[in-house]
């Protein structure tokens, strides 16, 4: 190249890196502007001057940077917050074996009780969502509109359900459903309380005896927090009937029936005396009728609730307050039948929000998890809530009613409080069983031989990806870290003799007798399998 060739060719350069700098600082200005169209096109002009000097400097020399021109120029301009959305997170490997625990045995008791298993889509039409939740509606996430239809993410799984049964014309059905829901709520991740979550659904579609499946999801609540070794617990049970009638009586107009009740459910987050501030100053209510409620709401207790509320002359002539007494009598005699009795608070403070209850409500709490302290809400809250819906189906069937009622388990509220108790460190995050490790040589085939065998028997089995692992410690050690029960040791000296070791890695068994065993190469499974039976 001559002389004059070099100074075109930096001079052609010098206005490539002028150019270059101009489209970067004009990028930058239509990005902070939130001029897309702008910032596009000038993307496109930066990838045309990169291309041009990468053709004037000719091929990369070694060790220098490959990438596109396409990648580097989106990755000069664009930057990454490299984190989970608010209200969300990850769940480490510690994390999804406690998770792995939960849905199993939530999944076991859906089962033991006959429910069969549906999915229903993470989103549904938006007017299937809309005003079933009361005020809580305000938390749905709406989506943007794709192809003329307007979406929202799932609110709950009980309100797709009831559109599942109404599409499908089913009239019963027993079922269960573990997926996840989104709410736009402000989160307390510490407390379980996330913006996406995983509900576990038990419901009971259908035309029954009176309070018959009503107590059957109450054992199954029961069952699951038992199950689950929550530690002790209480169901709070109420009724929307005696809770409409208990406002009727106290003389809440009838317009502000349902915005009252989502005032009163906040008394497991609230003093009464906040719950009270804002059924007088936000919602209207006169205060002399917000102590009248105060009475009532600070009723709790058993079956000698329902006598207390039926001799009570307000409630005695209410025709909505009787039928829920009646119907409270009937449920409690039944979960004493199912042994759930000692577990039950009738409580007359829980009202439960959401506008498609028609019957009874209920939820649970952790008896050591207080929700309120000194006026804060602490603790995780309820870990499980349901109640009856019988007029939900009907609201997309017309005049096709089907009564139902259900529960709902919230899982990162369990695992909230079961990861909080669980020491990380004895945590098997690893199913795996038994591990082959090589002596010497490493031996890797007879390694992979005798752990397809393994695989072959349903034995859960690994080895280390080393032709020759550094030495028989670090292969000790992998077994020590990741919990493995049993090892099964070649070498050289094996392999000729026709035989294995099986060596118990479980350290309160150290110092037995059988710790290391020499068996028949040819009868390993069979041994592997014995050593297991014993360890479980």
């Amino acid at each position: 190249m001559t002389v004059d060739g070099v100074i075109n060719k930096e001079a052609e350069l010098s206005q490539l890196e002028a150019l270059e700098a101009a489209c970067r600082s004009r990028i930058k200005e239509h990005k902070k502007n939130g001029d897309k169209v702008a910032e596009k096109s000038q993307l496109e002009e930066l990838k045309e001057v990169m291309r041009r000097k990468k053709e004037l400097l000719g091929p990369k020399k070694k060790g220098e940077n490959a990438e596109g021109t396409e990648e580097k120029a989106k990755d000069d301009v664009k930057s990454f917050t490299l984190k989970t959305p608010k209200g969300t997170k990850d769940y480490d490997e510690k994390d999804m074996a406690i998770r792995e625990q939960i849905f199993s045995t939530i999944t076991s008791i859906f089962k033991r009780h006959g429910a069969i298993t549906i999915d229903t889509p993470v989103f549904e039409l938006k007017e299937i969502l809309a005003g079933k939740y009361g005020e809580d509606s305000k938390l749905i996430y709406d989506l943007e509109d794709q192809g003329g239809e307007k979406c929202s993410l799932r609110y709950d799984l009980t309100v797709p359900f009831a559109r599942y049964l109404a599409e499908n014309k089913i009239s019963n059905l027993k079922r269960y459903h573990i997926a996840k829901v989104y709410r736009r709520d402000q989160p307390a991740m510490n407390r379980g309380r996330m913006r996406e979550f995983y509900q576990c659904d038990f419901d009971i579609a259908g035309v029954y005896d009176p309070m018959v499946p009503d107590a059957e999801a109450l054992r199954v609540m029961a069952e699951i927090l038992k199950g689950l070794d929550v530690g002790e617990f209480t169901i709070k049970v109420n009724h929307r009937k005696i809770l409409d009638g208990m406002f009727e009586v106290c003389g809440v107009p009838s317009d502000k029936i349902r915005t009252i009740s989502s005032a009163v459910d906040k008394l497991d987050k609230m003093l009464w005396a906040d719950v009270k501030k804002e059924m007088v100053d936000e919602k209207g209510l006169a205060e002399e009728v917000a102590d009248r409620i105060g009475e009532y709401v600070k009723l709790k207790g058993s079956k000698e609730l329902c006598e207390k509320l039926a001799a009570d002359t307000g409630l005695s002539g209410n025709a909505n307050a009787t039928a829920g007494i009646a119907d409270m009598r009937l449920l409690l005699n039944y979960l004493e039948v199912f042994n759930v009795l000692p577990h039950i608070s009738f409580d007359l403070s829980l009202a439960r929000g959401l506008d498609y209850y028609t019957g009874v409500i209920y939820e649970a709490v952790i008896n050591d998890s207080p929700s309120v302290q000194n006026g804060e809400q602490v603790g995780v809250g309820s870990v499980a809530a349901g109640g009856r819906y019988d007029d939900l189906v009907g609201m997309f069937s017309g005049n096709k009613k089907i009564p139902c009622v259900g529960v709902s388990i919230g899982v990162e509220r369990v695992f909230a409080l079961l990861s909080s108790r669980r020491d990380r460190a004895s945590i098997k995050s690893n199913a795996t069983e038994v591990y082959v490790i090589g002596l010497g040589e490493g031996f890797l085939e007879e390694r992979m031989r005798i752990c397809s065998e393994l695989w072959d028997a349903g034995v859960k089995a690994e080895y280390m990806f080393k032709k020759k692992p550094r030495s028989l410690q670090v292969q000790f050690d992998v077994c020590d870290k990741e919990q493995i029960p049993l090892a099964i040791i070649v070498g050289g000296k094996e392999i000729e003799a026709g035989v294995v070791k099986i060596r118990k890695m479980v350290k309160e068994e150290a110092s037995s007798g059988d710790k290391e065993v020499t068996v028949p190469r040819t009868g390993l499974v069979e041994a592997v399998e014995q050593k297991l039976q014993e360890l479980r």
